[in-house]
């Protein structure tokens, strides 16, 4: 039951093959030219203003980057291309060589250095963002430069006096260069900068995949071949490519148009062949050699766990008890890696309270504390009670020791909480990831492949059983795109995916009993009262109706208190 092929989980792309095939007679296709919203800025930019003094409109663009030299000169160059006038740029942090400086020596005399800006009557300025936020003080110079009104060169030097030199008014435009933090610490600087101040665009590092666009995508892998003079690309090279680009945006509908990203991964596979055609295993074998260099972290917490030191169980069943999905990001480590975390949940006669451990321990985030009031709400409404529940539970994640963010849990702590309460057992060879809304729906969530990946590592060290796997939400299929060896165990069919979009989807996966009674049973119900007894289906809610009902009979065992009363 909603089980997936090995063919779901690696992006399939044999529909762009005669494409593929004619890669070598594309035209090659330019970074700039696949930038459709910046260049459409551009023009916007390049036309006159004569709104100068009276608010600066279009005399400035903002353009989110990333914050590095290619794509700084790409920016640049593409400037260059879309004026008629003169085009200067400075990468330099220091204010003295963009606005010029002076100082007066001991004799008197005054030295001048020229800044970037006098080198320019009128023309366009370009500059980092970096440039603004290491000289805050000097961004009210900059909007007088733009305005059109008279600046001087920096004094450097104070020692010996400071002059008034001469002051020169500037018939300039600026392009600021950065990415959204930068430009969220410009905007503190200056809240109008977004209010009529300045146009804004950005460089689009995606591009959605469709049979028009592909040819745009195989001619930008053309023109890196040509400008990087790098080797040719076999068919098949082309299809891993496009593979670990999937991965890289963390969707099969996209590939990454980043520049770094695949120079870097080319160059290392041209390396690794003949230097004069790049094949697939020449990918392939970057991309394991890239994991292999970048996973000692994992391999020591998977080692954690073969061990015994962290408890992760991957056979048998238990009640209250389920694997669930972590993604781990260590600051200056290149990778997150995934690892799965054991959730448990106890029972015990209470006033309905859901204790959330983590949350009471400051060591859960506001989004995990949505998700599990959320996983509240649908339960209560699930079990329609007319009174509060009788039992208060306690759910936690085991031998978690950092804080646990995110409502990626909440569709495995509302299986563990359910699991308790009606005191069905769970399969532990399955891992479960997901969000759930309050009407029981699975929602999509972040770090699929690392999840799966971290979760397959442990069934694999600790023995595959054929029956182990992953339930995920359907929404994340098109995110999918796993590693060779997964999905190579998924085709043999030791390790497997399941798909849900709802709770009464996951919960017979998990637990091999529904969690509530079909709309086909309840029919067969309401036409044979008679006999409810043979046509009523056995489910996790009826279980837990049982239990709240055995307590109001109060036929749940004695306390401590009167057993030892009554033995007096």
């Amino acid at each position: 039951m909603n089980q997936e092929t090995w063919q779901s989980v690696c992006p399939q792309y044999d529909q762009y093959q005669s494409t593929i095939d004619a890669f070598e007679t594309l035209t090659p296709c330019s970074f700039m030219s696949l930038q459709r919203r910046f260049s459409q800025a551009l023009k916007t930019f390049a036309m006159p203003s004569q709104a100068r003094k009276q608010g600066g409109v279009s005399r400035i663009l903002l353009v989110n980057s990333p914050d590095n030299p290619v794509y700084f000169n790409e920016v640049v160059q593409q400037v260059r291309l879309s004026t008629q006038d003169d085009v200067v740029a400075s990468s330099s942090l220091d204010s003295f060589d963009v606005f010029g400086s002076y100082r007066v020596t001991e004799s008197g005399d005054v030295l001048h250095s020229e800044g970037v800006i006098e080198q320019i009557e009128s023309g366009v300025l370009v500059l980092s963002a970096n440039f603004l936020l290491a000289n805050p003080q000097q961004w009210l110079t900059v909007k007088a430069l733009v305005l059109g009104e008279e600046i001087s060169p920096l004094c450097s030097d104070r020692r010996f006096g400071k002059r008034s030199p001469p002051k020169r008014s500037h018939d300039i435009k600026l392009v600021i260069v950065g990415d959204r933090n930068q430009f969220a610490d410009l905007e503190y600087l200056d809240d109008e900068i977004h209010s009529g101040l300045a146009l804004f665009s950005e460089l689009e590092l995606e591009i959605n995949l469709s049979d028009t666009s592909i040819s745009l995508y195989l001619g930008f892998l053309r023109w890196l071949q040509e400008t990087y003079n790098l080797p040719k690309l076999e068919s098949d090279a082309i299809h891993t490519l496009m593979i670990a680009g999937a991965r890289e945006t963390e969707d099969q509908r996209y590939m990454p148009l980043g520049l770094l990203w695949h120079v870097s991964l080319l160059e290392e596979a041209s390396l690794r062949g003949n230097g004069r055609v790049i094949t697939a295993e020449d990918i392939e074998g970057v991309i394991q050699d890239r994991l292999y260099r970048e996973s000692y972290l994992p391999d020591r917490a998977l080692s954690d766990i073969r061990d015994g030191q962290v408890i992760i169980e991957t056979e048998g069943e238990q009640v209250g008890q389920v694997n669930g999905l972590t993604v781990i990001d260590v600051p200056g480590h290149p990778r997150a890696y995934g690892e799965p975390a054991r959730i448990s949940c106890v029972i015990h006669f209470g006033d309905g309270d859901i204790s959330d451990v983590e949350r009471k321990a400051d060591l859960g985030g506001n989004l995990h504390a949505k998700g599990m009031m959320i996983m509240q709400a649908f339960v209560s409404s699930a079990l329609q009670l007319e009174e509060p529940l009788p039992y208060s539970a306690s759910l936690v994640f085991e031998q978690s020791y950092c804080e646990v963010d995110g409502d990626s849990a909440s569709l495995a702590e509302l299986c563990c909480f359910v699991s308790a309460l009606s005191d069905c057992p769970i399969n532990q060879q399955i891992a479960v990831t997901g969000a759930v809304d309050q009407f029981g729906r699975v929602q999509a969530v972040g770090g699929l492949n690392e999840k799966i990946e971290g979760f397959y590592h442990v069934c694999q060290h600790q023995g595959f059983t054929g029956h182990q796997g992953v339930i995920l939400p359907k929404s994340n299929l098109k995110h999918l795109a796993l590693n060779r060896d997964v999905v190579e165990s998924i085709r043999k069919g030791e390790f497997h995916i399941w798909s849900v979009s709802s709770v009464d989807e996951a919960v017979p996966i998990l637990m091999n009993i529904p969690f509530r009674q079909d709309e086909k049973t309840q029919e067969q119900i309401a036409a044979a009262e008679s006999d409810e007894a043979n046509t009523e289906q056995e489910t996790v809610l009826g279980k837990i109706a049982e239990r709240i009902e055995a307590f109001d009979r109060h036929s749940h065992p004695m306390s401590l208190f009167e057993r030892l009363r009554s033995w007096f």
